[in-house]
């Protein structure tokens, strides 16, 4: 067995550590050896219900003690998690199951009937299996009481290569159908390890999880804390609420969490100053664009505490760069981790020097080999050319080598002839003090190419019509990137982990 088995290490970090009382949720606590017991004795009653070694479980399920149980239930039966966020619609979850060909789902008793009916289009499901599933559920195929499954009597990990698939994780489709990606046991590893190895020197034992489990980057989280070289409790979240946050921070004394810039946008709007966070040190941001005065802002209410930006993306999985104490540069997303090599290239595939934009293009050990069912293919050429993950998305490196990313390569705007990139003007419009969330897009335009388009939020209790902020971005910014289009909306509509939807915002210009 490679040492690099995620059910291996799950098995030696409780070694290491002993049973130890290491995830709260909903008022629990629950041991290190209670979770690894379950997931031991899980894992036979998949293999009973017939999940075989390289078979696909696709996991749909909110925050709960449960999905890492289930993880670490198909690592030790030597299958491949195939998470998914729990808000995707039945026609996306069944085009999920067929094309990943899973073939059980773990599911909680809430999403049981969109799981049902998704299943009766994929014939490849053979079994069902529900936290506290209700009795005489009409299904096409078995559906089983998790605890149950639970119950069996526990086997030994299944062997598998470190280049065998721990992951089958499929991306936001924010541009696109959504693609799997096939991550592999060393790959997730190297991940962990590298996160891990950044935060040693911070000595946190103190978490709270707010990010979907089922999301690469909340995976990324779990994989980081089998790799930690000192226990930790872990505060688990369902799903992220901004009061209950800020509660359980205070009452747990929590020192990090991992966040999205939304998030950390709507820990704004709570009266944090009338909670004790002094033990909150670090928080990490991800997956999108953190905007400066969001990062400022929250720094300055939570005395003590600093925001370190870091990237990644599914395809390596998770992870590309991070800030750590003792070399946090904000406004970049800092140094790329040990063992990845980070380029900015052009449209040739020419290197570019320090502060020139370009597409970030990575080496790593967690880099994909390809997408789902097209590894090797034509089809994955522009991907993966010569060697490099190509990320699609724009940046540049200082003289330092930190990293700086600028935006989504197909969200770039040409505007007469410039490049305009929605998160310079998203940037500028979140600035103004009426505004709460700024979106960008580009809409067609017969005389210039494409047009700028602004769609903002405001604030409770504040008044800005579209013309002050036309005006407001026109003393900002270029007269080739300010808006001259920007609509005022309820609230921006963002993806299911929480990032500005800008698939959804360029319907809304198509729509008129």
């Amino acid at each position: 067995m490679g040492d690099k088995n995620l059910a291996r290490l799950a098995e030696l970090t409780l070694d290491r550590h002993g049973d130890y009382d290491t995830l709260f949720f909903e008022g629990t606590w629950h041991s290190s050896g209670s979770l690894a017991g379950r997931a031991a004795r899980f894992a036979a009653g998949l293999a009973e219900l017939g999940l075989s070694p390289g078979d696909r479980l696709l996991v749909l399920m909110a925050n709960c003690p449960e999905v890492t149980i289930t993880y670490t239930a198909a690592w030790r039966a030597g299958a491949v998690v195939t998470p998914l966020i729990f808000l995707v619609s039945g026609d996306e979850l069944r085009a999920a199951l067929i094309d990943s060909g899973a073939i059980g789902v773990v599911t909680t008793a809430e999403f049981l009937p969109k799981v049902t009916a998704a299943a009766a289009g994929a014939a490849g499901v053979k079994f069902i299996v529900c936290v506290d599933a209700p009795a005489d559920v009409a299904a096409p195929v078995t559906v089983a009481d998790f605890s149950e499954v639970a119950s069996a009597s526990p086997g030994s990990i299944v062997s598998r290569a470190e280049t065998d698939l721990a992951a089958l994780l499929y991306t936001g489709g924010t541009t696109g159908r959504s693609k799997g990606v096939p991550l592999t046991h060393a790959g997730l590893f190297w991940s962990g390890q590298a996160v891990s190895e950044i935060d040693s020197a911070s000595r946190i034992d103190s978490r709270l999880v707010t990010l979907p489990l089922a999301h690469a980057y909340g995976l990324l989280v779990l994989c980081e804390g089998l790799q930690r070289a000192e226990p930790s409790r872990n505060i688990l979240m369902r799903w992220f609420d901004p009061a209950d946050w800020v509660r359980l921070a205070q009452e747990h004394q929590v020192q990090d969490s991992a966040l999205v810039p939304s998030m950390l946008a709507m820990l704004l709007t709570q009266p944090l100053e009338k909670h004790d966070l002094s033990a909150l040190t670090s928080v990490s941001s991800g997956a999108s664009a953190l905007p400066a005065q969001v990062r400022a802002e929250f720094e300055r209410r939570v005395p003590g505490c600093t925001v370190y930006e870091g990237y990644g993306c599914t395809e390596s999985a998770t992870l590309v760069s991070a800030n750590a104490p003792g070399r946090n540069r904000p406004g970049s997303v800092g140094l790329p981790v040990p063992g990845c090599e980070v380029t900015i290239q052009d449209d040739t595939g020419r290197i570019l020097p320090a502060g020139a934009d370009g597409e970030i293009c990575v080496r790593s050990p967690g880099v994909m080999s390809g997408y789902w069912h097209t590894v090797g293919s034509p089809a994955d050429a522009d991907v993966l050319a010569h060697g490099w993950l190509h990320t699609g998305d724009i940046g540049h490196k200082d003289e330092d080598g930190y990293l700086y990313v600028v935006d989504r390569k197909k969200d770039l705007i040409l505007r007469g002839g410039f490049n305009v990139f929605p998160r310079d003007v998203e940037e500028v419009l979140g600035a103004h003090p009426a505004v709460a969330q700024a979106g960008v897009v580009g809409k067609p335009d017969p005389r210039l190419g494409e047009e700028v388009v602004a769609f903002v939020a405001l604030h409770p209790d504040t008044a800005a019509t579209a013309d002050d902020l036309t005006e407001y971005a026109k003393q900002h910014l270029s007269a080739a990137k300010y808006p001259r289009d920007v609509r005022i909306v309820p609230a921006l509509p963002l993806t299911d982990v929480l990032k500005p939807d800008r698939k959804k915002l360029r319907e809304w210009v198509a729509q008129g």
